[in-house]
């Protein structure tokens, strides 16, 4: 398969120039190991846990396994080896000055990763590799005409990098690989989870609710288990970075505020095989057509934000009169309101809610709020709010993240 760069390249660089240690984290197949091989390749020593014969070898002794290894690593899939982590934080103390020497991946934003993280502030950089991003598949040659065909070809094909770029891949077929391969590897192998079919209905059921508000209660009670089981088995998700969760933002508005948060996936090609839609048509015209829009733009957001290292916390706002704004992005002191509205002739009442945020808090720029949808041109729908263009939502995003 030929190689597609990908936009975190020069973050990537930069990182192993100025830390001893860069940890990428990301679902499975989000191209990890092919990014870290191909633009550090030639310079490091390649070691994956995936093979059981290297994973038994560092569990049986990890502090002669560092030793035995070259100066400069990458060390694929250490979720499988959580306990080499200390050793790393020790061989990296001793050689404080030397920056790149350490370079790891793992499927999992694990407790411990996040350990290493807090332990090592100032020596390691976390970063975050998602799917091909909507600004990466002109690199893989399959650019979208607009906006529409390149939802749909998120929704229908996904946008892992092997379904997304082979063409002779049914992705239903890969997908249903996928998640066998995630539920042994990952949720019975790692967490110790024993109710696969169970956990794998879990999952329907999330993608079949997603751009939804999470109603534990409900879920719980469909799949016949109790709160604190989903509250598990969602955390299990959230770390495989398999689903994304939206927190709400209530500053100081009291009772007034829907405080629970909504789930998105951080691909809806995942969404679509585990709902069954198979088509356009059903794509477009089913029930799930405006959360799965929704569920697209919040991923595609999350990869920008990904793919230039920051580290920005989005939100959503919803009161309890109804009153809700899709998407909320930081950007400095002041907060930019997103709507995400599946339409191609976005009316004036859908800015009406945007425009209204400025009587609720002065945290919200509403002069510089937007509705994100399917027209084909950015225009001004009211002196405050933007309509955009996909494309153009993503150029205006990509100021906010400089």
């Amino acid at each position: 398969m030929k190689y597609v760069h990908r936009k975190i390249e020069e973050v990537l660089l930069s990182a192993v120039k100025r830390f001893p240690a860069v940890a990428v984290t990301g679902p499975r197949q989000s191209g990890k190991s092919t990014l870290l091989k191909h633009v550090l390749g030639d310079k490091y020593e390649y070691v994956t846990f995936d093979d059981p014969l290297v994973r038994e070898r560092c569990i049986r002794d990890p502090k002669l396994f560092l030793s035995g290894i070259g100066k400069r690593v990458i060390l694929d899939e250490i979720q499988y080896v959580p306990q080499l982590l200390s050793y790393i934080k020790i061989a990296i103390d001793e050689k404080r000055h030397v920056n790149g020497r350490f370079v790891i991946t793992g499927s999992q934003q694990f407790q411990l990763m996040k350990n290493l993280g807090d332990s090592l502030a100032g020596r390691i950089r976390l970063l975050t590799l998602l799917p091909f991003g909507a600004n990466e598949y002109s690199a893989a040659g399959k650019a979208a005409e607009n906006t529409k065909k390149a939802f749909l070809g998120a929704c229908l094909r996904g946008s892992f990098p092997e379904p997304a770029i082979k063409k002779s891949i049914k992705p239903e077929n890969w997908y249903a690989g996928y998640i066998q391969t995630y539920l042994e590897r990952d949720v019975r192998g790692i967490y110790g989870i024993g109710s696969i079919l169970d956990f794998q209905r879990f999952m329907a059921l999330i993608a079949a609710r997603c751009s939804q508000i999470l109603n534990l209660s409900s879920l719980a009670g469909d799949l016949g288990v109790a709160v604190s089981t989903v509250k598990t088995w969602l955390s299990v998700l959230s770390a495989s970075q398999i689903v994304y969760i939206l927190p709400p933002y209530f500053k100081n508005y009291g009772k007034r505020i829907i405080k629970s948060p909504k789930v998105y996936f951080t691909d809806c090609g995942l969404v679509a095989y585990l709902t069954g839609l198979k088509t356009d048509e059903m794509i477009m015209k089913g029930p799930l057509a405006g959360s799965l829009f929704e569920n697209y733009v919040i991923q595609e957001t999350l990869k920008m934000i990904f793919n230039v290292g920051q580290k920005v916390e989005l939100y959503y706002f919803r009161t309890h009169k109804g009153i809700e704004v899709d998407l909320l992005i930081p950007d400095g002191t002041r907060i930019v309101p997103y709507e995400i509205k599946l339409t191609g002739t976005p009316k004036l009442e859908m800015a009406k809610t945007l425009s209204g945020l400025g009587k609720i808090s002065e945290d919200f720029d509403v002069n510089r709020s937007g509705l994100i949808c399917l027209s084909e041109s950015t225009y001004k729908i009211t002196r405050s709010t933007t309509v955009y263009n996909f494309m153009d939502y993503m150029s205006s995003l990509s100021k906010i993240m400089k």
